[in-house]
């Protein structure tokens, strides 16, 4: 059997990945739909924010530069529905609602605050070789 006929074989029965080959393909779907949400810039500067207790709506706003009200809004929603934050909402006037981070959530705040610190570390790596990429591929 060639290389190529083997990773196609691969691919189909998921030898070498430990997986039942009827878990793959649902199984990356479903990796890939939590990855888009825990790893989308706003959920993780929520996540961050989150970490230290619970925030009022327009707390998490003021601390998050740049993201406006609906896409809060729907960042959070997001992460309740996942179970990553819950939302409690107390019986004054006006209304004052609570979002803090569940146990779920609390357990995603550790990697999430690696990835941060690792971005933070390497930031000026990044920014010379973005640099040196933007002028390799410069038009004219």
């Amino acid at each position: 059997m060639t290389t190529s006929e083997e990773a196609d074989r691969e691919e189909r029965t998921g030898e070498g990945t430990g997986l039942r080959p009827s878990l793959l393909h649902t199984d990356c779907r479903k990796v890939g739909q939590v990855l888009a949400r825990v790893g989308d810039k706003w959920s993780v500067l929520v996540v961050m924010l989150l970490k230290d207790g619970p925030r009022r709506f327009n707390e998490i706003k003021r601390m998050v530069g740049g993201i406006s009200q609906r896409m809060l809004t729907l960042t959070l929603k997001g992460l309740e529905r996942d179970g990553m934050v819950t939302r409690t909402v107390f019986p004054t006037i006006p209304p004052r609602v609570d979002y803090e981070l569940t146990d779920l959530g609390r357990s995603l705040s550790e990697p999430v605050m690696a990835l941060g610190t690792w971005a933070q570390a390497h930031m000026e790596e990044i920014d010379t070789a973005r640099a040196r990429f933007d002028r390799r591929n410069e038009i004219g």
